[in-house]
């Protein structure tokens, strides 16, 4: 059955359970069609942690009637590229093409998800990228202070590990493995073929049920519930600089205070503008790097400031971080919503020119919410944030428990974390 939804997008669905979704762009020559997962790092069991991350890399490693070669040669041979990327979430597989290659691009993206073959050799090349990936990562503090956040944030559950996982189990991970994680989670209630540009819905689900043919079953919904703790994490290293992070329990993205924390995240340390950013660089100069953060889940989130600077200058930088983000809870100016709301609306805005922009938000509005969401009605959302629901939502994030803290570097001028929690509690 296909449907219009009020933003213009078609969907159907096919009677497998795989939803297409597609927004027509007549004023462009390309076309950006993905196939989007609703299976993350959230969805692995301890002991193999890193295998959506894993599968990722394998899809592109070779299937029954393609090589690895092959898979980049076809799609490159007509100047589109393939690309994926595991979220905490999601996992998407997706291709950017020109109008008259959209039935190639849906071809090899059927193959891969379907066809893999998870050669031993492939996989075996493919788990030393990956593991030196995990050890970049390691070498990139700037990096690795947000896996630790996210640990202590969600401590001892899936929400709270690493997307690549730990070097050790990947290693050890074979074809079983791979093999029945995607029979387990990619079933085809689980997945959206989202395409947006040059492209015609009708075409693409015709496309869609030949190319998708082999997909079967149905997966449970089998995620634990987010249980946000709050905690402190440090490890010292002999780095130029201290990477710091503090955050509070956040959002989910269907709660009504996703768009106003949006809006006073952007206020506090989202641009040039913001409060941080004036006071801790423009005015004092105590680091290179400061900004804030509010990243959603379905059912929690977390709202969170880094900064990047040096040993000598985390005696003061701490203390003012506090006191910029706890002054927002005596007020928020109409200015400063205003501003915040431009540069919200500005965004959206620009990723309409995009076709990857657009494929990619029809696809994750399909998965998280069910239905694509509008431009319009996101702008009309942000339209409606006053200055009082900015107020409201930094006494409600800030009040709501103890705070998040991981520091790596030279880390001995940081405060202790009682000190600390008690500058945000005031």
């Amino acid at each position: 059955m296909t449907s219009q939804s009020d933003t213009g997008a078609r969907i159907t669905e096919l009677p497998s359970g795989l939803r297409v979704v597609t927004e027509t762009m007549s004023s462009v020559e390309t076309a950006s069609v993905g196939v989007w997962v609703d299976v993350g790092a959230r969805d692995e069991s301890a002991d193999i942690n890193g295998v959506s991350h894993l599968i990722e890399h394998m899809a592109f490693k070779g299937t029954e009637r393609r090589s690895a070669q092959a898979i980049a040669e076809e799609v490159e041979a007509v100047g589109g590229h393939l690309n994926a990327y595991t979220s905490r979430e999601q996992t998407a597989f997706y291709a950017k093409v020109m109008k008259e290659d959209v039935g190639l691009a849906v071809d090899v993206l059927a193959d891969i998800l379907q066809n893999s073959v998870f050669d031993a050799d492939e996989l075996a090349r493919e788990r030393a990228v990956v593991l030196q990936e995990i050890a970049q990562c390691h070498d990139t503090p700037d990096d690795l202070v947000f896996d630790q956040f996210q640990t202590v944030a969600f401590p001892d559950q899936p929400l709270g590990r690493s997307i690549l996982g730990p070097a050790a189990q990947v290693e050890a991970y074979d074809r079983n493995v791979l093999m029945n994680y995607m029979k387990t989670h990619y079933a085809p209630s689980r997945m959206v073929l989202a395409g947006a540009g040059q492209i015609d819905h009708d075409a693409l689900v015709d496309m869609a049920a030949n190319a998708f043919d082999g997909l079967s079953g149905s997966a449970t919904d089998s995620r634990a519930d987010a249980a946000y703790s709050g905690g402190d994490a440090r490890e010292e290293r002999e780095l130029e600089q201290v990477h710091f992070v503090v955050g509070f329990r956040g959002v989910h993205f269907d709660d009504p205070d996703f768009y106003p924390l949006q809006m006073f995240s952007t206020v506090l340390g989202g641009g040039m503008s913001s409060r941080l950013f004036q006071e801790v660089r423009e005015r004092r100069g105590l680091a290179y790097s400061i900004f804030s953060f509010a990243s959603a889940y379905v059912d929690s989130g977390i709202f969170g400031i880094y900064a990047g600077a040096g040993r000598d200058q985390m005696d003061e930088l701490v203390p003012v971080m506090a006191t910029e983000t706890m002054a927002c809870r005596s007020g928020i100016s109409q200015e400063e919503t205003d501003r915040a709301r431009a540069q919200l609306k500005s965004g959206l805005l620009m990723s309409l020119e995009s076709t990857s922009s657009r494929c990619e938000r029809l696809a994750r509005h399909m998965l998280i919410f069910g239905r694509p969401i509008s431009i319009d009605e996101m702008v009309r959302e942000l339209d409606a944030v006053t200055p009082n629901d900015l107020h409201r939502v930094a006494e409600r994030v800030l009040g709501s428990g103890p705070p998040t803290v991981a520091a790596l570097g030279p880390i001995d001028r940081i405060e202790g974390f009682d000190a600390l929690a008690g500058r945000y509690s005031a």
